[in-house]
């Protein structure tokens, strides 16, 4: 089911609209631009759906790094780890947030 209010606010961030309970029959247009049609929102969709996904990924995985692996980072720097034991954690973090899959 297509969040319009995800899309309007993603793809429509300039204009002036608005939705009552993501009912794209409740949709009302105040910019001068062209109304996006209900068919234009939802083949939007999935790729608003699929940027918020690699979004929160990215955010979990810069996250985690914070937490696991940059303090591994700083001491391979200064000598007192090594440089497999810092990408072993960077992997691990990557294996454990995937990317979704792209629409």
């Amino acid at each position: 089911m297509t969040n319009y209010v995800a899309v309007l606010e993603t793809n429509y961030a300039n204009d002036q609209w608005v939705i009552s309970g993501n009912d794209y029959a409740t949709l009302q247009w105040f910019s001068a631009s062209t109304k996006p049609t209900q068919a234009a929102l939802d083949a939007a969709w999935p790729t608003v759906e699929y940027n918020n996904q690699v979004t929160a990924v990215e955010t979990t995985r810069r996250q985690q790094y914070e937490a696991q692996s940059d303090g591994l980072f700083f001491e391979w720097q200064r000598g007192t780890n090594t440089q497999a034991a810092w990408e072993a954690a960077v992997n691990a973090v990557k294996a454990a947030n995937p990317y979704p899959p792209t629409p």
